[in-house]
């Protein structure tokens, strides 16, 4: 999906908007390569939570939003498949970022980094797989909570998560990093050993990508 000043939204009454006024003026090309230093450091300090063999020759990293249907797509058509193929048989270590565009995008990470690593990607992977049910919904923040609560959450854990300030603005400047030092442009954005894939990707043109590097 994307990326449109229109996006841009504001946590409760938090005073940082989510703008996008830092999109670097190169935006960076399917194909190009990102120094892979500063892509293992991601701004903010937020820990990645890793799938994988951490002694895996390919890093698959993703930067997706949510709120994006083609995110959705491939999260609810594709990964599963990916999952089992890569990063279950230890070829691939795989690293999901928040791409914050939006509330609701802030609140499904905040909700995910709040389940812990245990629960972390069951978390991101569930709201995906009901986006059209919370992300179109007229109250959207009843539907999100009474999914959370689905999964375990309850009313007081809910509201402590989506008040995670330090949180939310680490996930700020994560996303001004993919901005202003890659040039993302959209999401999902996949770095492979640091190439930009951008939009939807199949399973095979990741494999076509992933398989000549595997040792």
């Amino acid at each position: 999906m994307k990326i449109t000043r229109r996006e841009t939204l504001i946590l409760g009454s938090a005073a940082t908007a989510l703008g996008l006024a830092g999109i670097a003026p190169a935006a960076a090309a399917e194909g190009d390569m990102v120094d892979t230093t500063k892509l293992m450091a991601p701004a903010g300090g937020i820990e990645d939570h890793v799938l994988g063999d951490e002694a895996a020759t390919v890093t698959v990293i993703e930067y997706a939003s949510p709120t994006c249907p083609h995110c959705a797509n491939f999260h609810n058509n594709i990964y599963p498949a990916f999952k089992t193929e890569y990063i279950d048989s230890g070829k691939v270590r795989f690293i999901l970022r928040p791409f914050v565009r939006n509330v609701l995008d802030a609140a499904v990470f905040m909700l995910a980094d709040a389940a812990g690593p245990d629960g972390y990607h069951n978390v991101i992977e569930t709201y995906f797989r009901t986006m059209e049910t919370w992300a179109t919904s007229e109250t959207p923040r009843d539907a999100i909570l009474k999914i959370a609560m689905e999964l375990g959450f309850t009313q007081e854990s809910f509201e402590a998560a989506l008040t995670n300030q330090e949180l939310f603005t680490a996930m700020e400047a994560m996303r001004e990093q993919a901005l202003n030092e890659f040039g993302l442009t959209g999401t999902p954005t996949f770095y492979v050993n640091g190439k930009t894939l951008t939009g939807d990707k199949t399973l095979e043109q990741l494999a076509a990508e992933i398989d000549p590097l595997l040792t």
